[in-house]
């Protein structure tokens, strides 16, 4: 048997990070380098959060732009990867008998394209982004990300887009560098311990940690990705965060890496 590939959270941050370089997405390159080429991808993005499950079935997803107000020039990047039909058809049946909808018109949205564009800068590998269902309570997304696991032991590699911590309205627009408010420095850090240790039940339970959880998760899109990546966690796996920052003051860029 292969070994498994691993699966991986990416906290995506600001769009813009798309067409600059800087410590993230010399980080998310160097973590396509040592993962190497997967077989396929399946994408679960805090961009396609709706009252639904569903998979893109495109053979040639189009690259959404599902922001506003930032330079014309990341409106004119283009991440053609292919889909891959036959990969959500299997995503559909492992996840049986859950209705999930085989989705001919969501593409690739910027969560998704705007970290993949530096880990695989070639748009060489074929693409399916599963729909985050938000009817459904946070144990759901970590009762699928279980299921979806053997996908592991395929050649695919299961990444998940969000953040840890997601706080637009306090992060710092400005030129001005802010210093990571204090309540996200100690929610991340309770994160990070109960990810090492495995502590599942609490990080479901998000809403019961807390102020400092309240404040890094006003709202559950931006988190929920990291329940699915989690939940493929099998026995004694090691948990890594490959890349590590706090921008804006309130937005995590940690990455959490299940394996590999």
């Amino acid at each position: 048997m292969s070994k498994a590939l691993p699966a991986i959270f990416f906290g995506h941050g600001n769009p813009m990070n798309a067409i600059q370089h800087n410590s993230y997405t010399e980080a998310w390159s160097a973590i396509g380098r040592k993962v190497g080429k997967p077989k396929a991808i399946l994408s679960i993005s805090a961009h396609w959060y709706v009252p639904m499950s569903g998979v893109t079935i495109a053979t040639a997803p189009r690259t959404i732009h599902d922001f506003g107000g930032f330079p014309e020039a990341l409106f004119q990047v283009q991440y053609p990867a292919a889909g891959d039909p036959v990969l959500a058809a299997r995503v559909q049946r492992m996840l049986a008998p859950i209705p999930v909808t085989q989705d001919s018109h969501w593409g690739l949205d910027h969560g998704t394209w705007s970290v993949l564009c530096h880990v695989y800068p070639e748009a060489d590998i074929p693409i399916v982004q599963l729909s985050i269902d938000e009817t459904r309570p946070a144990s759901f997304h970590l009762e699928v990300g279980k299921w979806l696991a053997p996908l592991r032991e395929e050649g695919v590699l299961i990444v998940g887009s969000g953040n840890l911590v997601h706080n637009l309205h306090t992060y710092a627009w400005g030129r001005h560098v802010q210093e990571p408010y204090d309540w996200a420095v100690r929610f991340e850090q309770l994160a990070r311990e109960m990810l090492v240790t495995g502590e599942s039940t609490p990080l479901v339970n998000y809403e019961s940690l807390g102020r400092d959880a309240q404040l890094s998760i006003p709202t559950p899109d931006h988190y929920l990705p990291l329940l699915y990546v989690i939940g493929t966690r099998q026995d004694k796996e090691r948990v890594s965060f490959p890349v590590e920052g706090v921008d804006g003051g309130s937005i995590s860029m940690l990455a959490v890496q299940v394996g590999g």
